[in-house]
């Protein structure tokens, strides 16, 4: 499937980088700290897409509703913001990629439901933020994923239609919200993908097994 060269726009966590390691720590350690043995990284991979709500929700089996929710919460986000970049690389597979991208002068930029005050941090401190066209974070706009007011908000920073756009995620918010904003959707198979529905099922125009599939998309190869 070939198309008329996209703007990307790219997922962060389980799409550009493996941020999972430190995220899974940083659980383990709030596990720790209330006298838990840890969970296994298999467990706490899979939830990652879903920020602190679904690392809380699968360490502690809570839900938003539990009075102990925000507390939890609260010290979970504090440990990660300590480790922020221990382990946290961009996928090695995606490197040639964005190497390639900016070799052809073709512009990409990042729109995730992370809130700035890790987003940016993370984003400068693997060399991405010189990189990147544009950075929407959770907090940028009223909304979050689902809801496709960030990618429209990064299509108007970069001044071109969403139609123009392709929208880069591995989980099935991505789609929905690159689906509503009138963008192409791609799923990233390489990524965390939650625990619903599987994949190839979330309605992306296409499913990549791989960070080089994207090239092979735009002919770039």
């Amino acid at each position: 499937m070939s198309c008329a060269a996209p703007l990307l726009l790219f997922d962060l966590d389980g799409t550009l980088i493996d941020s999972a390691p430190d995220l899974a720590g940083a659980a383990n350690d709030l596990r720790a700290h209330h006298g838990l043995q840890p969970l296994p990284y298999a467990d706490l991979r899979p939830m990652v897409g879903t920020g602190a709500r679904g690392m809380v929700g699968v360490a502690f089996g809570v839900l938003p509703a539990d009075e102990r929710f925000v507390g939890l919460r609260d010290a979970f986000l504090a440990r990660y913001a300590e480790r922020l970049l221990d382990s946290t690389r961009v996928f090695e597979a995606m490197q040639p990629v964005l190497d390639r991208l900016d070799a052809s002068g073709h512009r990409w930029g990042i729109v995730t439901n992370k809130a700035m005050r890790f987003a940016a941090p993370l984003v400068e401190g693997l060399g991405l933020a010189s990189r990147a066209a544009v950075l929407i974070a959770g907090d940028s706009t009223p909304y979050a994923k689902p809801h496709p007011e960030p990618l429209l908000e990064a299509a108007r920073r970069l001044g071109i239609a969403p139609s123009g756009c392709a929208y880069v995620g591995d989980d099935e918010r991505d789609i929905v919200a690159g689906r509503a904003a009138g963008m192409r959707t791609l799923a990233a198979a390489w990524g965390y993908l939650g625990q619903g529905e599987p994949v190839t099922a979330w309605g992306a125009d296409l499913v990549l097994s791989s960070p080089a599939d994207l090239l092979n998309w735009l002919e770039l190869a």
